[in-house]
């Protein structure tokens, strides 16, 4: 009798562990957000490398396209001659690098 009161207390004891475990907590790249803002100096960062790499003025450099992956961003653009490249930043908005394309 003292042996089966023993093991439905561990059965208990072990049932209760179990229920209480928390929730797993979120990824920072699932849960991370760009603002506008931020997503506008995402922009004129990429702007500005992408003048310094090419040797132009950053007014003459468009950004086309703004694309989200699991954990980064990239900004894909062109020069005035037309030369384009892709700006990488990690899931927080923070600068990468520069890639010719």
């Amino acid at each position: 009798m003292m042996m089966k009161s023993l093991s439905a207390l561990l059965v208990l004891i072990l049932l209760a562990g179990c229920s209480s475990a928390e929730p797993p907590v979120a990824q920072k790249t699932q849960s991370a957000k760009i603002n506008p803002a931020r997503s506008l100096s995402m922009e004129q960062l990429c702007k500005d490398n992408a003048a310094a790499r090419y040797n132009t003025a950053a007014q003459k450099i468009d950004v086309t396209g703004f694309e989200r992956f699991q954990g980064s961003y990239e900004l894909r653009g062109y020069t005035a001659r037309n030369e384009s490249f892709v700006c990488s930043f990690d899931a927080d908005g923070g600068f990468l690098h520069l890639s010719m394309r």
